[in-house]
C-alpha cells in the first residue's frame, strides 16, 4: 500500500485529490495538511508527499527539500507551469512535477511512479525544459569528476536516466533486465553523492554526459 500525504492550502483541492486517490486499491491517504511546515511534521508516515508550490506557513519548495531528506518521495502540484518552478522543484530533490489540471488517472499513475523513485513530469513539461533549466551550468567540472568514477555501463545507464527514461525504458534500450537497471542505479547514486535519480539526472546534465 502506497501511503500519501496531501499538502495544499485549499481544502477543496485536498478533498478532490483524496477523492481521486481513494479510487486506487493500492493507495491510501494518511494525512492532509494546509502548509509547508505541517507537511514536514506529518510526512514521516508517508511514502509520497503531494505538495502545492505556494502555501502559507512555509512554501512547498522549502518543505520539499526537508521532506526528501527524510526519505519521502515528493511530487509538486501547481497551477503554474513556469520553468523556474520546475528547476527549483527538481533541484530540491522532488521526484515529480504535475499541474493541478492533471487527469485523475495520470495523478494515480504519478503517485505509483513516484513511490518507485522514478521521475514523473507533467506532459506539458517537456524534456527540453529539463535540459535547459536543470543544467546550471552544463559541463560542471565537479560533475565530470563524479561521472568519471562510474563504469562504462553505469555511465550508459546514467545517460538514459538523464534523458528522463524509466527503468523499463532503460532496460529495453540497453538489453538488460529491469532489476539489473535498478541495481545499477543503486550503485550509481552513492558514487554521485545523490539522494535520488532526479539529482543523478542533474549530474548527468551538468557533466555534459547527454551530449556525448
Amino acid at each position: 500500500m502506497i501511503r500519501v500525504l496531501i499538502a495544499d492550502d485549499e481544502a477543496l483541492m485536498r478533498a478532490g485529490i483524496r477523492l481521486i486517490l481513494d479510487t486506487a486499491d493500492d493507495i491510501t491517504v494518511v494525512a492532509e495538511v494546509a502548509d509547508g511546515r505541517a507537511a514536514v511534521s506529518a510526512c514521516r508516515e508517508a511514502d509520497v508527499a503531494l505538495l502545492d508550490i505556494r502555501m502559507p506557513g512555509g512554501d512547498g519548495l522549502t518543505a520539499a527539500a526537508e521532506i526528501v531528506r527524510l526519505g519521502v518521495h515528493v511530487v509538486m502540484l501547481t497551477t503554474f507551469g513556469e520553468d523556474s518552478y520546475v528547476a527549483s522543484a527538481m533541484r530540491a530533490g522532488a521526484t515529480g512535477f504535475l499541474l493541478k489540471d492533471t487527469p485523475p488517472a495520470d495523478l494515480i499513475h504519478a503517485v505509483r511512479v513516484a513511490a518507485s523513485g522514478e521521475l514523473i513530469l507533467a506532459p506539458q513539461i517537456t524534456r527540453r525544459l529539463v535540459e535547459q533549466h536543470l543544467a546550471a551550468p552544463s559541463g560542471s567540472s565537479n560533475a565530470r569528476e563524479l561521472v568519471r568514477q562510474l563504469t562504462d555501463t553505469e555511465r550508459g545507464v546514467l545517460r538514459l536516466v538523464g534523458a528522463g527514461m524509466s527503468n523499463a525504458e532503460i532496460a529495453a534500450e540497453l538489453f538488460m533486465g529491469a532489476g539489473t537497471v535498478k541495481a545499477h542505479i543503486s550503485r550509481i547514486l552513492p558514487k554521485l553523492d545523490c539522494a535520488n535519480r532526479v539529482q543523478a539526472a542533474i549530474v548527468a546534465h551538468d557533466s555534459g554526459l547527454l551530449g556525448s
